[in-house]
């Protein structure tokens, strides 16, 4: 199943730059964008056979053993974001881009090297470092291989206003991953 629904923004309680490096950190963990899977948080739900938090449960879907996990509260509606390829605006259409991604990945990996509160004294932001791997869904099988950053600039209340991404190959070369087959067998 291909789909995001978010936490509801009762859910978080954000009082600093610490408490969104943990969400952040578990969402990586929980490789939130390279897997085939939606974490589901119903508030208020009844039933307790699915694991109760607070005043939310937690419901994994999955059609393989993957979670995906992206705790899209934690932006601003309007939210700012970037990679090498594309910018826009909006986490609904953040998500719907997930969704039209994850389907095409096979054996994704997304590792966590570091995450940290970044130094800057007109804003607050964290700063990830990562390393993400895919194989692609198409018949020469491309491997999809970049280290990269992302830059989360937070508002007053912490929300992510902004999430800007850097990658070590240029977009060119990226995209170009994508049309050089790997040489795995199938």
């Amino acid at each position: 199943m291909d789909v995001v629904v978010a936490k509801g923004e009762e859910d978080l309680l954000i009082s600093g730059v610490d408490d969104v490096l943990g969400i952040l950190k578990s969402d990586y963990d929980n490789a939130y964008f390279v897997t085939d899977c939606m974490h589901l948080d119903i508030v208020h739900a009844q039933d307790e056979a699915c694991g109760y938090r607070g005043n939310s449960y937690n419901l994994r879907i999955c059609d393989h053993s993957y979670a995906w996990i992206f705790t899209s509260s934690m932006y601003i509606e309007d939210c700012l974001f970037e990679d090498p390829t594309i910018k826009f605006h909006g986490r609904e259409l953040y998500s719907r881009n997930l969704q039209l991604l994850v389907p095409f990945f096979e054996q994704p990996s997304i590792v966590l090297k570091s995450i940290e509160k970044g130094v800057d004294a007109e804003r607050d932001f964290v700063l990830a470092t990562w390393s993400l791997r895919t194989y692609l869904k198409l018949p020469w099988k491309p491997l999809i291989a970049i280290e990269g950053s992302t830059t989360y600039d937070l508002n007053d209340e912490y929300k992510i206003v902004k999430h800007v991404e850097r990658w070590n190959v240029s977009a060119v070369e990226a995209v170009g991953q994508i049309f050089t087959p790997s040489f795995r067998r199938p």
